[in-house]
């Protein structure tokens, strides 16, 4: 028994996407990769899917001894040139095979939701407004019932014994030797062989097909910027499993005029000297082409950076359509220069 320092350790990027220092204990790693995987699972962050990749890789590496010593020795040059990569189909398997084991059981297995980003422009969010989507999407194949083929054909594969995944075993440096869970090579991950003549005539054996498919996306008066939107058993379908969800995010941009700040808007105005002292008349043209008047009287004298706030005529609140937040408008006063009046 003895402590790592991080002298001893060529590389931290694994220990720091866990949170956890080179000594840490079987515990501390387990709670560690609950937290981040909770934190960064896409179905609860859509945008964060290669960072729940890295976390579950990092688990991986740091959870078994012989590829722990490995990292620490070499750093993740040395992970790819003892080809050890991750034994998973996807991160969500570490992820399922973690919480059964710590949280009772799991959630039935699904394909993996597909994230898409949604560019729409601060007026159409004002407005409200839609966008109609063409998906390609993997649906199970109507010719054979998602079965790959004729039935009596099919067989378990005696390469893995029916469970998709083989055990191999590899050397590093000459005198290390890794065990890695990996996909069967002979059936593909199906645990099922089926002869190439008895193979469905329109999957060729795959299970599923593509579809094209129309999704039309409503999106509310309001909605805010990285709002998800999640379209229900969209994602790619498999046989046996539950269908995952197509969940898209909305990416506000950016307004020439207004900006954005929560369920109010800002609007910046350039007035001359002259306004800010004696009043001003000028007009602003909102976001659904409406034209709103400014008015100021002589001596309500307007210092730089002043504001003025007009309830009502900002964003509408998405939990209350009927209402809307402020339109704040900040005076940019702009001032003569300094030699405006000429010497006689």
């Amino acid at each position: 028994f003895y402590y790592i320092t991080l002298s001893m350790v060529k590389e931290t990027r694994y220990y720091d996407l866990l949170g956890v220092s080179p000594n840490f204990s079987e515990d501390e790693l387990k709670k560690a990769y609950r937290k981040m995987a909770l934190k960064y699972h896409p179905d609860k962050n859509p945008t964060e899917g290669d960072r729940f990749k890295e976390i579950a890789h990092a688990y991986e590496v740091l959870s078994d001894p012989r590829k722990k010593e490995i990292y620490d020795q070499g750093g993740e040059d040395a992970i790819k040139e003892g080809g050890i990569s991750s034994g998973f189909h996807n991160p969500g398997d570490i992820f399922n095979m973690f919480f059964r084991g710590f949280n009772g059981p799991t959630e039935p297995e699904r394909t993996q939701n597909i994230a898409h980003n949604v560019n729409i422009p601060l007026e159409d969010l004002y407005r409200g407004t839609f966008r109609d989507f063409k998906i390609s999407r993997q649906v199970i194949c109507k010719s054979c019932d998602g079965l790959g083929g004729n039935r009596q054909s099919i067989k378990k594969c005696s390469g893995c014994g029916g469970s998709g995944r083989k055990c191999v075993t590899r050397q590093f440096q000459g005198m290390i030797f890794q065990q890695v869970n990996s996909t069967c090579d002979v059936c593909r991950g199906s645990g099922e062989t089926i002869r190439e003549e008895d193979k469905c005539r329109v999957c060729r054996g795959k299970k599923v097909s593509t579809e094209k498919q129309s999704v039309r996306l409503d999106i509310l008066k309001g909605t805010e910027h990285k709002k998800t939107i999640i379209k229900r058993g969209l994602a790619d379908e498999s046989p046996g499993i539950e269908t995952g969800d197509i969940i898209f995010v909305i990416h506000e941009q950016p307004h020439s005029v207004f900006s954005r700040n929560g369920d109010d808007l800002v609007f910046k105005m350039k007035i001359q000297l002259s306004e800010a002292l004696v009043g001003m008349d000028r007009t602003i043209i909102t976001l659904d082409d409406r034209v709103l008047h400014i008015h100021t009287k002589p001596g309500d004298v307007i210092n730089p950076g002043d504001a003025k706030t007009i309830r009502g005529e900002g964003m509408p609140r998405t939990k209350d359509i009927n209402s809307n937040g402020s339109l704040i408008v900040v005076f940019d006063v702009e001032f003569p220069p300094s030699n405006w009046i000429k010497e006689p």
